[in-house]
């Protein structure tokens, strides 16, 4: 008895063009998603530089040195005007050093942490 696979096949590749067309689907919604939850939705927004070292210092630096520069998972700084430059200072902070990873601060950013940073001796 013969059997007509025709259908079958049919089927098959109906089945197959659905799932891919899901899949398609499903990846731009993910994308979607995920770029509302992080916030970025399509709209372009400037961020402005901020030039108070010791904000940037908060933001980006406190973590690893302390809230008081007396280090932590990062060095002491306390005292890093009376070791370093403010150049080489601003050197480690875009490039960074050890486990400090670089660009945490560039820019203006760098060159106001590096001569704040830079008085303390």
């Amino acid at each position: 008895m013969k059997r007509n696979v025709l259908p079958f096949g049919i089927i098959a590749i109906v089945g197959i063009f659905v799932a891919i067309i899901v899949f398609y689907i499903g990846v731009h919604q993910r994308v979607d998603i995920q770029a509302e939850q992080s916030g970025e939705t399509g709209e372009e927004t400037e961020e402005v530089a901020s030039t108070d070292p010791e904000e940037i210092f908060a933001n980006k630096c406190s973590s690893c040195h302390g809230d008081d520069l007396s280090g932590g998972m990062g060095p002491d700084l306390t005292k890093v005007g009376a070791d370093l430059s403010v150049d080489e200072i601003e050197d480690i902070i875009v490039n960074g050093q050890g486990s400090m990873p670089p660009g945490l601060a560039v820019g203006e950013e760098a060159q106001a942490l590096a001569e704040w940073l830079g008085e303390m001796k």
